[in-house]
């Protein structure tokens, strides 16, 4: 499994990073984000205290720890900036927390995050076909999440990326252990959304693709 989207306790899960990245290795996976919510309260705490711990856990062991951010909840006209600073600060993936049902998000966030050119927007609920057509112009990736609640709009994320040309991702928005999942469960996943098998695998190839667009910018912060 290769999962961009996660939480530790530097926001609301419940692990520490390293527990989250052993227990991920455990399960198979090849890559994790490490993505603690962060708005412009913690964003300078939360994110060089995740690129130091993945620069760290990357050093001991196989699983490639992507540190990165979710920008949530903040008035979508902060959002660009935040996108900005989190990426000065060392977040290798930047994800905007989109306007799930689930939650009562402001309305335009979507839109923002696209604009910003976030990496990720995160269960963008029921997102918009000039978005989408927008996200698949600017290369922003939409979600489709394992996430109980969040999960609910799949189904039309996928239609209107399918039809929009925005590529589409797999990812959990892990808070606990019990949400992380196999490549095969995240395979279920995809085509429970309405996909077809071969839309499915291109989805999760999109993870693959844009896992080594990231170890790149990883060794080049390196440098």
């Amino acid at each position: 499994m290769i999962d961009f989207h996660t939480h530790t306790l530097l926001s609301d899960g419940v692990l520490i990073p390293s527990e989250q990245v052993r227990r991920a290795s455990h399960i198979g996976y090849r890559a994790i984000g490490l993505t603690d919510h962060v708005d412009g309260s913690n964003l300078e705490t939360v994110v060089p205290r995740i690129a130091k711990v993945a620069a760290e856990l990357n050093k001991y062991q196989d699983v490639f720890v992507v540190p990165g951010a979710e920008i949530t909840h903040a008035p979508p006209g902060q959002i660009s900036e935040l996108v900005a600073e989190a990426r000065k600060l060392g977040a290798i993936i930047v994800i905007v927390h989109g306007e799930t049902p689930s939650e009562p998000v402001a309305a335009g966030t979507n839109l923002a995050g696209i604009e910003a050119g976030a990496d990720i927007l995160a269960h963008p609920g029921f997102i918009t076909a000039d978005e989408a057509r927008l996200a698949a112009q600017r290369g922003v990736f939409l979600e489709i999440t394992y996430r109980a609640g969040h999960s609910m709009t799949n189904g039309h994320v996928a239609r209107i990326a399918m039809i929009a040309g925005a590529r589409l991702v797999i990812n959990t928005d892990t808070h606990s252990p019990e949400n992380m999942i196999t490549r095969e469960t995240a395979f279920r996943v995809l085509v429970g959304a309405g996909l077809t098998e071969a839309q499915a695998r291109a989805a999760y190839k999109n993870n693959e693709e844009l896992l080594e667009v990231l170890k790149q910018r990883f060794a080049a912060k390196k440098k």
